[in-house]
């Protein structure tokens, strides 16, 4: 080997190649004494799961590569830190060792020192005598060579484990993986990149299942909670079989006060900082850090700093601020930040995520990454304080851009539910870190005032209201409860009850918090002219529509004053007071309804929402006063419109197909009402449900129509 001109092994079994003059490499590993292991014959793990939950597969795959005449094979076991890849090596190890009759191999790979000693103690182990282990030391002969030599000649067939292979450099660096027909190889790792294992078979080993991760617990602590307390303990952990470890032993192990799994999992809610109430659960103080989740993913991180990569380590921080629910990547396309992350570094400090496991891309229509919770967590623990309100601004900046500055109606987006789950994790580390500014809190509740008006405007007002609820509680928490992001964020919810069809509930939401806007904004400010009409439309439907006339001319004259008598507002204003139901109030508003939609048609076009929406309740006017005929291309008209801009689908397209129905009924065309009111009725049901009151109304409406359809078709008395 020493006189190679490329200095290249040329045992064709090997994985790796080495690179550089063997004696050289060898001779700069040369130490004056040396302590190997104390045994290579048994994992130095501990005692291992007495059962291995959802790996029976993967197991059973591996166990074939260990039967007899099976050999020159390396199996790569990779995932994330904690994900138990040592685990199932150590299943694997027991099987080989008890039931295939193979000798069992383990050697520790984490650094170059400790691997090297290993592989040592196995050509020991194999029969190489004490001249050749001192030559190998001292650099005189290839060590690799040495352990590979006596593996071939083993008089047993054999398993090696190579545990913890995080670097793979270690491993090429002499060329210590290799094949050979009397065994097989078996590495766990973190790094998935295939580059660094040719020839190898690489097995991901993920998260459990929730019925198994639920198990494990079980498992570990009997007698302290139920199943389901154990899922959702397991849902919390992110199912991760190092933190569902540590869990079961806290969990087993408390003496002066037990608590039930319940309690150990509304301690995790609760707490700021969950991971260190998981890392409770080890066995020992004097764990390393691969047994904490707190400190297991550092190493991971101290590995891509030492192959120049230290922006993986700021990509990963700022991950942190987000959610672990799959992450659009267009989020991270051309982001220009001010952090230690250049926009030309953004794919290469990806890869480094990806490569060694701390990350993972998912498939489908919309390209996303997907970090581990409880990594994140750790990770969000671990920032540096003075990084925080950077990386939190630098990730709602991020967010602000994918969400749409002005939503439009109707426009549903897939990116909206994809983008909720990390504006609400960001405002949860605005509220838990308490470096955040003021100015990056308020940018951080922007998003979520951005994410629900997108989901409200696109029909979702279920969504819209599940996330205006978390947000404003957490808004209000950083900011206060007079901020005017938090009574914005409470106009959503209230709007959101309206649409959801709680009428009365949203007419007590938006009284309180008129009331609140008037004595912190003014009466006459923007914002509380907005509530008297979010205010006016449940008061309306609740049988009190001269409170709702009162609150809509407020509206109407005050948007009149402040923007002029043209803007979309103050029309908007106005086009509301066509919506009053049948009596005094709305034959006094109702002749001006034509007047409204001129206006509206010259001063904003005839496609603008506010033009379509004058339009619809110009219709619903005029039938409402009597005007059936002078109703029904209006109405026509307002259907093809609101359909064509936003869809078959959009609850105000359902509005005014129902208008439609209702006008054809009253002129004596049954037929095409009965038919327009099933359309209606099938899509509300679907959309908003059998029990919202507007899926109710239609099928009352629909049921009176065919017994009108059916008096006309049927046939008179002879």
């Amino acid at each position: 080997m020493t006189g190679s001109n490329d200095g290249r092994a040329t045992d064709q079994g090997r994985v790796y190649q080495a690179s550089g003059d063997q004696h050289i490499i060898e001779h700069h590993h040369h130490e004056a004494t040396w302590t190997g292991p104390d045994s290579v014959r048994r994992p130095p793990i501990g005692r291992a799961p007495a059962i291995l939950r959802d790996r029976s597969e993967l197991v059973g795959r591996l166990k074939e590569t260990v039967t007899e005449g099976a050999g020159n094979t390396v199996f790569v076991l990779h995932g994330l830190g904690g994900c138990g890849k040592t685990a199932v090596a150590c299943a694997l190890f027991e099987h080989a060792t008890r039931d295939s009759g193979r000798l069992g191999l383990w050697v520790n790979a984490s650094d170059q020192a400790s691997l090297r000693a290993g592989m040592l103690a196995v050509a020991a182990d194999r029969g190489a005598g004490d001249g050749e282990l001192m030559a190998a030391r001292n650099g005189l002969r290839a060590a690799a060579d040495l352990v590979w030599d006596h593996l071939d000649r083993s008089d047993r067939p054999w398993l090696l484990v190579l545990d913890n292979a995080d670097d793979p450099a270690v491993l090429r660096d002499g060329g210590w993986l290799r094949t050979s027909p009397r065994g097989t190889v078996l590495v766990t790792t973190r790094q998935a990149a295939g580059h660094w294992w040719p020839a190898a078979e690489l097995l991901h080993v993920g998260v459990l299942p929730r019925e198994d991760a639920a198990q494990v617990l079980a498992d570990l602590a009997p007698g302290t909670g139920s199943v389901e307390d154990a899922a959702a303990i397991a849902d919390r952990l992110g199912r991760l079989p190092l933190a569902l470890t540590l869990a079961g032993g806290f969990l087993a192990h408390q003496v002066i006060d037990p608590w039930t799994m319940e309690e150990y999992g509304r301690r995790l809610v609760e707490r700021p900082d969950p991971i260190e109430l998981i890392d409770q659960g080890a066995t020992s103080a004097a764990n390393d850090s691969r047994h904490l989740v707190s400190g297991t993913w550092q190493l991971s991180l101290n590995s891509l700093v030492g192959q120049g990569l230290p922006e993986a380590v700021t990509l990963l921080r700022l991950l942190a601020c987000w959610s672990s629910d799959p992450l659009p990547l267009s989020l991270l396309a051309d982001a220009r930040l001010d952090l230690p992350l250049p926009a030309d570094r953004m794919e290469l400090a990806l890869r480094g995520l990806l490569n060694h496991s701390l990350t993972e891309l998912v498939p489908g229509d919309i390209r996303c990454l997907r970090t581990h919770g409880v990594l994140l967590d750790s990770v969000a623990r671990a920032t540096p304080a003075d990084e925080r309100d950077r990386l939190a601004t630098a990730s709602a900046v991020l967010l602000l851009r994918c969400l749409p500055a002005a939503p439009e109606r109707g426009l549903r987006d897939s990116r909206l539910s994809a983008l909720a789950p990390h504006v609400l994790a960001l405002l949860r580390r605005v509220v838990t870190w308490p470096e955040i500014s003021a100015g990056t809190a308020e940018s951080a509740a922007a998003c979520a005032l951005s994410l629900v008006t997108a989901q409200h405007r696109s029909g979702d007002y279920a969504s819209a209201l599940a996330a205006a609820e978390q947000a404003t509680d957490l808004v209000r928490r950083r900011l206060g409860d007079d901020h005017i992001l938090v009574l914005r964020l409470r106009q959503r919810i209230g709007k959101a009850t309206d649409r959801l069809g709680r009428l009365a509930e949203a007419a007590d939401l938006h009284r309180g918090l008129l009331d609140d806007l008037e004595r912190i904004c003014g009466a006459e400010a923007p914002d509380t002219l907005t509530t008297c009409l979010h205010l006016s439309r449940p008061l309306t439907w609740l049988g009190r529509p001269a409170e709702a006339v009162q609150l809509m001319h407020r509206a109407a004259a005050g948007r009149a004053a402040l923007l002029g008598p043209w803007h979309p507002l103050t029309l908007e204003a106005r086009a509301c007071l066509l919506e009053l139901p049948p009596g005094p109030d709305l034959d006094r508003e109702a002749p001006a309804g034509p007047d409204v939609v001129a206006d509206c048609r010259r001063e904003l076009g005839t496609d603008h929402p506010v033009t379509l929406s004058a339009e619809l309740n110009c219709a619903g006017a005029l039938f409402n006063t009597g005007r059936h005929s002078e109703a029904l291309p209006l109405a026509r008209r307002a259907l093809a419109a609101h359909d064509m801009r936003f869809g078959a689908d959009y609850p105000i397209t359902l509005a005014a197909r129902s208008l439609l129905s209702s006008v054809l009924h009253a002129v004596g065309d049954f037929r095409e009402a009965v038919e327009q009111a099933e359309a209606v009725a099938e899509r509300r049901e679907r959309v908003l449900g059998p029990e919202h009151p507007w899926t109710t109304v239609i099928r009352d409406k629909l049921a009176r129509y065919r017994r009108s359809l059916a008096a006309e078709t049927s046939p008179g008395p002879t």
